[in-house]
């Protein structure tokens, strides 16, 4: 009887050992996974980085007058001013419908 113990609790140690091996590398590969995925992300906002400064040099008002002036035969665009804008007094907006007005007489019935 005790050598039935003794070989079951070798099993259980070697299973126990080889669970933890394996628990131990399937930890590394999501620690390694991780760590791509975290210099994926670096990439990434450098990048965006990159792109946020090239579209702030690109917008540049006197850059976007020059392009202005250099196309202004084909896209008519001129400075704004307040003279193109017009007060709220201005607008016309739609006449609300007027609301049907409900019926003071009782109605009627039909008949069987």
């Amino acid at each position: 009887m005790r050598s039935v113990l003794y070989l079951a609790t070798a099993l259980c140690v070697m299973g126990l050992a080889f669970w933890a091996y394996r628990e131990n590398y399937r930890t590394q590969s999501a620690i390694n996974e991780m760590a791509q995925v975290q210099r994926q992300i670096a990439g990434l906002r450098e990048e965006l980085s990159d792109l946020r400064a090239e579209w702030a040099y690109l917008n540049r008002p006197e850059r976007l007058k020059e392009l202005v002036d250099l196309n202004f035969d084909r896209l008519l665009l001129v400075p704004l001013n307040s003279g193109q804008f017009v007060d709220i007094g201005h607008v016309a907006y739609p006449e609300p419908e007027p609301e049907p007005e409900p019926d003071d007489a009782p109605t009627e019935e039909p008949q069987p």
